[in-house]
């Protein structure tokens, strides 16, 4: 069990249209240390020259894994952006509970970087710059991750937990994880400070996330907002009211769109996430009741709000 109850600050900073101005806070990122999370296992990051434009979170030692009890967790970036290194002490506090992690995008950000982040293209037309990754680009870290669990040499050789996949993401990138949340294999969905626009298709070139899709998601799902000052908040709370047919959570932490990503160890967010996931991937009891019962730790005594259906 892992959540934080304190609320986060140090939101992460909204990308830059301005090149030198974006240079600088790229730069001030990059000096913070990569962190192995606070959970029982050090998680490390790495690539796979054989796998590309994907970075991986996870535990340093594998030892405690045979027989196929890592769950899945694929992830899309805010601003759809190709750097899989983007929320990196997000998901490498997810990692240290014993998880692999599949960020869509290049190693981009931090110590060990391989390729500079450069600023997201401007969009040709009026709008939002157009999307650098896809929905593909996350649903593919599925089906990575078994085939590696079957893969003759493969470090991840029947240590994946095949029948344990979530998907998540920040933003645009939650919009990617509702694109995706139809895919049979996904057990859960974490939509991070987003929800589809409300006023109708999406303005984000590359994205097709649509109201309709959330009449496709057919395991449990939680919305983490960042409360009213959230741009998302609007579309997010509107698909939670939304959702008819599955158990949901709208969890809301008042620190704005950015949330706690860019915090030591994830900040409160991740901790909120990983229970989900313990609850939802492994079954435990314990951090079920950080969501379920009058007296949920989320409930009462916390910068919290949530709201519940169908638990």
């Amino acid at each position: 069990m892992a959540v934080a109850l304190a609320s986060g600050t140090n939101a992460q900073q909204p990308q830059q249209t301005d090149g030198e101005a974006f240079r600088r806070t790229q730069e001030e990122f990059n000096k913070v240390p990569n962190t192995p999370g606070d959970g029982p296992y050090p998680a490390i990051i790495e690539t796979d020259p054989a796998f590309p434009r994907h970075v991986i979170y996870r535990p340093a030692d594998l030892s405690p894994f045979e027989g196929g009890k890592l769950p899945i967790l694929v992830w899309g970036n805010g601003a759809c952006v190709d750097d899989g290194t983007a929320h990196r002490m997000h998901l490498a506090e997810i990692a240290s509970y014993g998880y692999l992690v599949i960020a869509a995008g290049g190693w981009r950000s931090g110590p060990g970087a391989t390729e500079p982040r450069a600023p997201q293209p401007a969009a040709r037309t009026s709008g939002l710059p157009p999307a650098a990754t896809s929905a593909e680009d996350v649903r593919v870290g599925i089906d990575w991750a078994i085939a590696e669990n079957t893969r003759d040499g493969s470090k991840l050789r029947g240590k994946v937990a095949t029948g344990a996949v979530a998907a998540a993401g920040h933003s645009c990138g939650g919009l990617q994880a509702i694109e995706i949340a139809s895919d049979p294999r996904i057990r859960t969905v974490l939509v991070h400070n987003s929800g589809v626009f409300n006023d109708g298709a999406s303005p984000i070139p590359g994205i097709k996330a649509s109201k309709d899709m959330l009449d496709r998601i057919h395991s449990p799902v939680i919305y983490i907002l960042g409360g009213p000052t959230d741009i998302a908040y609007p579309n997010g709370t509107d698909d939670f009211a939304r959702l008819k047919s599955v158990p949901a959570v709208l969890a809301n932490l008042p620190v704005g769109h950015g949330g706690t990503f860019s915090e030591p160890m994830g900040g409160a967010v991740a901790h909120v996430a990983v229970d989900w996931l313990e609850w939802q991937l492994k079954g435990d009891k314990s951090a079920a009741r950080t969501f379920v019962g009058e007296n949920c730790r989320l409930c009462t005594g916390t910068d919290w709000s949530i709201e519940r259906k169908g638990l």
